[in-house]
């Protein structure tokens, strides 16, 4: 499984930015996906995941102000408004099928939000 991500970039504090992330047509359907995150100098962290036609759930640090969404089995999207410096790291799409499970990860982008 190939992900391909788009988005992050600079943003100030209070601004929004839009990750979206696309998987191989390959992939199997039945999977979660995801973001996470790492910082300098800290682990990679859990942002935000969804089950395809199933549940969601958010880091206590970003619910309320990120929202995950999926528009089909393959791709996933992560909406992140109300930004703080503490939002700024690389993204990680995630990637896990439910039959014979392993992680696939994406490239990583950056996001820097300026206080």
């Amino acid at each position: 499984v190939e992900l391909v991500e788009s988005g992050g970039g600079f943003v100030q504090a209070g601004g929004s930015l839009r990750l979206s992330c696309t998987a191989s047509d390959t992939a199997p359907s039945r999977n979660v996906m995801g973001w996470y995150r790492q910082a300098p100098g800290k682990q990679r962290e859990m942002v935000a995941q969804s089950f395809n036609r199933g549940p969601t759930g958010y880091a206590d640090s970003v619910e309320g102000r990120f929202r995950i969404s999926r528009d089909n089995a393959n791709t996933v999207s992560l909406q992140m408004d109300s930004l703080i410096p503490d939002d700024t790291a690389v993204y990680y799409c995630w990637f896990r099928p439910m039959v014979n499970p392993r992680d696939y990860w994406g490239q990583g982008t950056q996001v820097t939000v300026s206080s």
